[in-house]
C-alpha cells in the first residue's frame, strides 16, 4: 500500500481548482426578462406578430375614419375596433412565449442555460404581461389620435367616452386573454396544438354554452360561475358588480388558475429534447 502526501502547493492547487468550480452568481431575473422579450422579436415570424399589433390598429382606425357615420366617430368605437384583432393576437403572442421552446426545439438550449425552470417561465410570463400592457398603451395612443383626425375630418367635436376606470378593465381583460395563452402553452407545449385549442375555447364552446343555458334553466344560473369567457365580457363593458367579480375569480380559478398549476408541474418534469 502506499500513501500519497499532498505538499503545500498541491493544496493551494486543488483549493484554486474548488474555487474554479464554484457557480458564479444567478443571473438576475430582469436579464431573463430582457432575454424573453428579445426572443419575441428574433424570429421572422415573431417580428410580424409584434408589427401586427401597431398593423392592425392602425386599419381598424383607418376603416372607422373612412366608413363610420360621423356621429360614430366616438373614442369608444375607435377602442372596440382596434380591441377586436387584440383579443387574437395577445393570446397568439402568450402562447408562442412558451410553446416555441418545443416547436423550434430551442428548449434545450434554453434550460441548459439557465437549468432552473421555474425562473424561466418567471421572466417569460413577465414578458408576456409586459407586451400585453404595452400593447394596450399603442392601442389608446392609435386611438386617441383616431378620435382627434376622424372629429377634424368631419368637423364634430371629439367624444371621449371610455373613463381611466373603463379602459383598466379593458386592459385586464387583455392581460388575462394573453396569459390564458400562456397557460395553453403550458399544457400542451406545441404552438399548433395549442393554437387550435385557443380557437376552439374562443369560436365553438361559447356558442355551445349559450345554447344550453338558452334550453337549460339551471345551467343558465351556472353559467357564470363555470364559464370564463361569459364572466370576462363585463370588462370590455367597463364596470364589474361584487358579484360579477366573484364570477370572474370562481370560473378563472377553474379555467385559469388549475391548469396554470398543472401546466407548470408538467414543464418542470417535462423532458427537453
Amino acid at each position: 500500500m502506499t500513501t500519497t502526501v499532498l505538499t503545500a502547493s498541491d493544496s493551494r492547487s486543488v483549493a484554486a481548482v474548488a474555487r474554479a468550480r464554484t457557480p458564479g452568481a444567478r443571473i438576475p431575473l430582469l436579464r431573463l426578462v430582457r432575454v424573453e422579450l428579445r426572443k419575441m422579436f428574433d424570429t421572422r415570424s415573431g417580428f410580424w406578430l409584434m408589427a401586427s399589433i401597431v398593423i392592425t390598429s392602425v386599419l381598424a382606425t383607418a376603416a372607422i375614419i373612412a366608413f363610420a357615420p360621423d356621429d360614430q366617430l366616438t373614442f369608444d368605437n375607435f377602442a372596440a375596433a382596434i380591441g377586436a384583432p387584440m383579443t387574437v393576437i395577445l393570446p397568439m403572442i402568450g402562447i408562442l412565449a412558451v410553446a416555441s421552446e418545443w416547436s423550434q426545439r430551442s428548449g434545450l438550449t434554453t434550460f441548459t442555460l439557465v437549468p432552473h425552470r421555474g425562473r424561466v417561465l418567471g421572466a417569460k410570463l413577465l414578458a408576456a404581461i409586459t407586451v400585453g400592457i404595452v400593447s394596450m398603451l399603442i392601442a389608446l395612443v392609435v386611438g386617441t389620435l383616431g378620435t382627434l383626425v376622424g372629429s377634424a375630418i368631419a368637423d364634430v367635436d371629439p367624444v371621449w367616452n371610455v373613463s381611466a376606470v373603463q379602459f383598466l378593465h379593458i386592459v385586464l381583460a387583455s392581460v388575462l386573454g394573453m396569459l390564458f395563452g400562456f397557460m395553453l402553452g403550458l399544457v400542451i407545449r406545441n404552438s399548433a396544438g395549442a393554437i387550435v385549442t385557443y380557437f376552439v375555447y374562443t369560436l365553438v364552446l361559447p356558442p355551445l354554452l349559450g345554447l344550453l343555458a338558452a334550453n337549460q334553466q339551471w345551467f343558465a344560473d351556472l353559467q357564470p360561475w363555470v364559464d370564463y369567457t361569459y364572466a370576462q365580457n363585463p370588462l370590455y363593458n367597463g364596470s364589474l358588480t361584487g358579484e360579477q367579480w366573484q364570477h370572474l375569480a370562481v370560473s378563472g380559478a377553474l379555467w385559469f388558475l388549475l391548469p396554470m398549476a398543472v401546466g407548470l408541474v408538467l414543464v418542470r418534469r417535462a423532458e427537453v429534447k
